[in-house]
């Protein structure tokens, strides 16, 4: 369980990231967390795994103190939450299968680590975890002849080698088209169906939140102004959390992206037309 108890962070330039943040994540939800532009999601999240500091109140996972961590028992806490980037954070010229090895690391001598070398139950380990996200047959690819899309799950399935009770993911599917992103939503949905595994979700895209999480929480600068079920979520609800603003969605960007192209295309003709008649 996570629970944020008057949680706050006030970054050294005096912008306040979070606002007395309170909050209880049961163990296997699956949580979007949605918001503007530096609202404060990235903060938010990060500060489960002490990858930011809260600078007020309290973040605990399972009853234990975040600030309270220090050393090898920090690195000990961070093993068991899994993190996972838009940037994908991978080794592009090794193969997908040591990429997902390198989860291992932590664990592992000097000396093996040096040589790298694994046992074989530890390969195995990695080959599950790749079959669990449904790319398995790419193990000995090396990761720069992947699709983005494959990058990610490798990224993914990186991380379930960890077996960890949380993942935290953020912006996940932001660098990804529609289709693909929707692919690896379903990897998260199911890894959390199948394995009881805490996701939270940092998410630009509105509809991806509601078509795939069970619960959402909004952020507008730096304080929760929405926490419930993807259910209750309103028009009303996104425009308090978006201040009004436009509501990013995957379909809207792919079609203002499509426009784009062809208003870039239609302008390339037209000079080629000219200087054909110059």
């Amino acid at each position: 369980m996570i629970e944020f108890v008057h949680a706050g962070k006030t970054y050294p330039n005096g912008v306040q990231g979070l606002k007395d943040v309170n909050l209880t994540i049961e163990q296997g939800e699956f949580v979007a967390i949605i918001g503007l532009s530096g609202a404060g999601k990235s903060t938010l999240i990060r500060t489960i795994n002490r990858m930011i500091d809260a600078t007020a109140g309290k973040v605990l996972v399972d009853g234990v103190d975040v600030m309270s961590l220090h050393g090898k028992a920090l690195r000990r806490f961070r093993r068991h939450i899994g993190m996972i980037f838009q940037s994908f954070n991978l080794v592009t010229r090794s193969t997908v299968i040591k990429n997902v090895l390198t989860s291992m690391v932590p664990d592992m001598s000097f000396f093996r680590v040096l040589f790298g070398i694994f046992s074989r139950q530890q390969e195995m380990a990695a080959l599950a975890a790749l079959d669990k996200v449904g790319i398995l047959d790419k193990a000995y690819t090396r990761c720069d002849q992947l699709s983005g899309g494959q990058q990610q799950r490798v990224a993914l399935a990186r991380t379930l080698n960890q077996n960890p009770s949380i993942i935290l993911a953020d912006e996940p599917v932001a660098a990804l088209d529609p289709v693909t992103a929707n692919q690896v939503m379903s990897d998260f949905r199911r890894i959390n169906q199948e394995m009881n595994i805490t996701i939270l979700i940092n998410i630009h895209h509105v509809d991806l939140a509601l078509d795939f999480a069970d619960r959402v929480i909004g952020i507008r600068a730096g304080e929760i102004v929405y926490d419930g079920p993807v259910g209750s979520v309103t028009q009303e609800v996104l425009d308090s959390i978006y201040n009004g603003a436009p509501v990013p969605k995957v379909a809207d960007e792919q079609t203002a992206k499509a426009a784009a192209e062809i208003a870039a295309l239609k302008a390339s003709l037209n000079t080629s037309a000219k200087e054909a008649q110059g």
